[in-house]
C-alpha cells in the first residue's frame, strides 16, 4: 500500500515512515524539504499521486492566535488534493483532551483541524496522543530561571514519541476509524512531580515550585490531559525512557 506521510521527516513522521516501510508498505515522506508545501499546495498533487492513505503530521510554526489559520488553510488544501487524487483514508495526529481546553489558542486550532477532517470528503482517522516525553524539557523551560522551575500540579500521562509513531502507523495500516483513537503512556504524574523526577535524573539542582498559574498547562482543567477510558496504553515508562537518554 502506498502511504504519503506529510511531515514525514520530523520527530514522529520519520519513525512512522520506518515502521510502515518495515511492514512492507510504500511509505513516502514529504515535507518542505522535499518540495511539498501544504500552505501553498505546492507539490501536493505529485505527493498524493497513487497514494491510498495520507498521514498528516505537519504542525503550525507557532502556538498562538496565528495557528488556526495555518490548520484551516493546510487542511483545506490537503483534503481537496486528496479527493482529486482518489485517496481513501486520511489520518491526523492530535492531542488528548484537545477540545476541552478552549483557553489555549493552539488547542482551539487543533480542534479546528479535527473538525475540518470530520466534515471533509474522505474516510478519516484521528489519533490523539498525550504529551510526549521528548517535550518535557521544553515544558520545564517555559517557567524556569537559574534556580527554580515553576510548574502546576496538573495531571499528565506522557508518552514516548516512538510509541506515538507506532500508534499512528497502526491506524494508517488499518481501515479508517471514522473516529478517534486515544493513546497515552502507562503512568499519570502531577506535572510538578514530573519536573522533579526529570531534574533529579539529570542531576539538575534547581528546585521545582508548585504554582498552579504557571505555564501553558495551568489552563488545563481537571484531568483533561489524562487518557480517557478506552485509550490504548503504550508500554514505555517515563523513568525507563529517561534512563536511556544518557
Amino acid at each position: 500500500m502506498k502511504i504519503a506521510v506529510l511531515g514525514g521527516t520530523g520527530l514522529i513522521g520519520s519513525q512512522v515512515v520506518k515502521i510502515l516501510q518495515t511492514a512492507g508498505h510504500e511509505a513516502v515522506p514529504h515535507s518542505l524539504s522535499t518540495g511539498v508545501d501544504l500552505l501553498t499546495g505546492q507539490g501536493l498533487a505529485e505527493a498524493l499521486t497513487g497514494a491510498e492513505v495520507v498521514v498528516n503530521l505537519t504542525n503550525s510554526p507557532t502556538f498562538d492566535d496565528a495557528s488556526p489559520a495555518f490548520f484551516q488553510t493546510t487542511m483545506d488544501n490537503l483534503l481537496a488534493a486528496a479527493e482529486r487524487a482518489g485517496v481513501g483514508h486520511a489520518v491526523v495526529l492530535s492531542i488528548v483532551g484537545v477540545d476541552q481546553v478552549p483557553d489555549l489558542a493552539y488547542y482551539r486550532a487543533k480542534t479546528l483541524q479535527e473538525d475540518i477532517l470530520k466534515a471533509g470528503p474522505l474516510p478519516y482517522s484521528i489519533v490523539r496522543a498525550t504529551q510526549f516525553f521528548e517535550f518535557v524539557d521544553s515544558i520545564l523551560s517555559w517557567t524556569a530561571d537559574e534556580t527554580t522551575v515553576r510548574l502546576p500540579s496538573a495531571p499528565l500521562q506522557p508518552i514516548a514519541a516512538a510509541d506515538v509513531a507506532q500508534a499512528v502507523a497502526d491506524v494508517s495500516m488499518g481501515a479508517p476509524l471514522k473516529g478517534i483513537r486515544n493513546v497515552a503512556g502507562p503512568e499519570v504524574f502531577a506535572l510538578d512531580e514530573l519536573g522533579r523526577i526529570t531534574l533529579a535524573a539529570r542531576g539538575d539542582q534547581r528546585t521545582v515550585t508548585t504554582d498552579d498559574t504557571a505555564g501553558m498547562f495551568a489552563a488545563a482543567p481537571n484531568d483533561v490531559l489524562v487518557a480517557p477510558d478506552g485509550a490504548v496504553i503504550a508500554p514505555t515508562a517515563y523513568r525507563e525512557w529517561l534512563g536511556r537518554q544518557g
